[in-house]
């Protein structure tokens, strides 16, 4: 391809990320049936550091389903109206992402409900892993939560909006960024 007289840079020559051309699906967002009677929307913008809505960001979750077990089921890209527990949603052009699910449990005793979460992003060299955690279930005795600085711990918990819907910001740097997680062989 030519471009005023000269070649045009390819993907490997500009500045990425290209997440929106290949990798969300249609269904990506939508962990359990539509229309089912248990489903929750998890929903938020994510920030760059400035502040400013990131429109080019492709976040992964993994959960639990409502008993607290994490479905090993095969197939998330094409569900057959079973929930997998594994979704996939790009945000829009202000920022915003939004998942169908259901409310995770906790899976084990001791630990509050939350979900997975891994974010692609301009600006990220590799990608970055936090979680959302379910408002006041069993928040206080989380080992994750309990290990971290009481101002940071919010960083990482949701709002319930007057529907039900769990909200949640994710803020790649700055002021209240997002707690991130570093897990053995991924540093």
């Amino acid at each position: 391809m030519r471009e005023h007289g000269r070649s045009a840079p390819t993907p490997g020559q500009t500045v990425g990320p290209f997440f929106h051309y290949a990798l969300p699906y249609d269904d990506g967002p939508r962990l359990a049936p539509a229309g089912a009677p248990d489903t929750i929307r998890l929903h938020g913008t994510v920030y760059d550091g400035a502040g400013a809505p990131v429109p080019d960001a492709l976040l992964e979750v993994r959960q639990a389903d409502t008993s607290g077990r994490v479905p090993a089921t095969e197939g998330s890209l094409r569900r057959d109206g079973r929930f997998t527990g594994w979704g996939r949603a790009a945000t829009d052009r202000a920022g915003r992402y939004a998942f169908t699910t259901v409310e995770p449990a906790p899976v084990r005793d001791g630990a509050a409900a939350y979900f997975a979460v891994t974010v692609f992003a301009r600006g990220l060299l590799d990608r970055v892993f936090t979680r959302i955690y379910v408002p006041g279930r069993g928040l206080e005795d989380d080992p994750l939560l309990g290990a971290l600085p009481a101002d940071r711990r919010g960083t990482l918990i949701a709002m319930r909006d007057s529907d039900g819907a769990l909200h949640h910001d994710i803020r790649l740097q700055g002021e209240g960024e997002t707690v991130f997680l570093a897990f053995p062989g991924h540093e």
